[in-house]
């Protein structure tokens, strides 16, 4: 299955695994209040449901930053850096549906210059996973997913 490695804490800003049903993630996504959009250098024409990586790399200073700025500006709390139970790295912890590829999005988190508009996303429970730059495959089995029926 086609896998991103993004940093965090935009993981946790894509996945929300603090909101625990649908309704809580529609109302979070309605309200600007969960990141519906990853920011990339390159497009993609690919369109699909793909796992999300927590990439292994975390700087302390802009976590601290991006926590700061949630929290006053948003209301939304970031749980410590260094509980990697809360932060987890290097490994799969989410899946969304990649729909669009824009130059434009109206989401406060949009920065460009190309947005990968994503749909449905939501946590998984953490599989450790060695990263790669661009899109890579791990089996869909390695995280509890169904294979996928070829007709």
């Amino acid at each position: 299955m086609r896998t991103l490695s993004i940093r965090q804490p935009l993981v946790l800003l894509i996945t929300r695994p603090d909101l625990k049903t649908p309704a809580e993630r529609a109302e979070a996504l309605a309200r600007d209040l969960m990141k519906p959009v990853e920011n990339r250098d390159w497009a993609t024409p690919w369109r699909g449901e793909f796992l999300i990586h927590a990439g292994v790399g975390l700087v302390q200073r802009d976590y601290i930053e991006c926590a700061t700025y949630l929290r006053d500006e948003m209301g939304i709390e970031l749980p410590d850096f260094r509980d990697q139970q809360q932060v987890p790295r290097c490994g799969i912890v989410g899946v969304a549906t990649l729909v669009d590829c824009v130059v434009d999005h109206p989401s406060r988190f949009f920065t460009g210059p190309h947005g990968l508009v994503l749909a449905n996303a939501r946590p998984l429970p953490f599989v450790p996973w060695k990263g790669q730059l661009g899109w890579f495959d791990v089996p869909r089995s390695a995280v509890g997913l169904p294979a996928l029926e070829v007709a």
